[in-house]
């Protein structure tokens, strides 16, 4: 028996591995290209954590998340965020201008939609909580704050 303790008591924990980015995108529901980085396989348990890139001059498709809240970061590029509460007028809500070192949260349930100036792709870092359910998660908004989507539909 006490070799049993001694076993566990002497036993290495399981370091989670590193995430590194993916190579391949997937296209999300907003029309941008994500690139994973971490997510429960790299022990996280509550978030996951991609990059964004949404192409030189385009607009997204405006989004609505039902269950999870969103923290970007702005990693390159500039441009515009729109971003509508539950119960506004989406047409009354600004969009603000963002650049590298700027950050902001999207609430749950809160509509999006953001584009990319016309010199360089606008890159971010999302964090997600609770980690990315799946595709279904992102609801399409009729109206966005900055006009029509440049991108294919999905």
């Amino acid at each position: 028996m006490a070799c049993y303790y001694q076993r566990i008591l002497t036993m290495q924990p399981t370091i989670p591995p590193i995430g590194r980015r993916t190579a391949e995108s997937i296209t999300a529901p907003d029309g941008s290209q994500v690139y994973l980085l971490v997510d429960q396989r790299h022990g996280a348990g509550r978030c996951s954590v991609v990059e964004v890139v949404l192409p030189a001059g385009a607009v997204s498709r405006a989004v609505r998340h039902r269950t999870v809240e969103e923290v970007w970061y702005v990693l390159g590029g500039a441009g515009a965020v729109w971003r509508c509460p539950p119960d506004a007028v989406p047409q009354e809500m600004a969009a603000v201008a963002v650049a590298p070192g700027d950050a902001l949260a999207i609430p749950v349930g809160w509509a999006f939609q953001f584009r990319a100036d016309a010199d360089a792709a606008l890159r971010l870092l999302c964090v997600t909580m609770p980690p990315w359910p799946g595709m279904d998660e992102a609801e399409p908004m009729p109206d966005g704050g900055l006009g029509e989507s440049t991108l294919p539909p999905g």
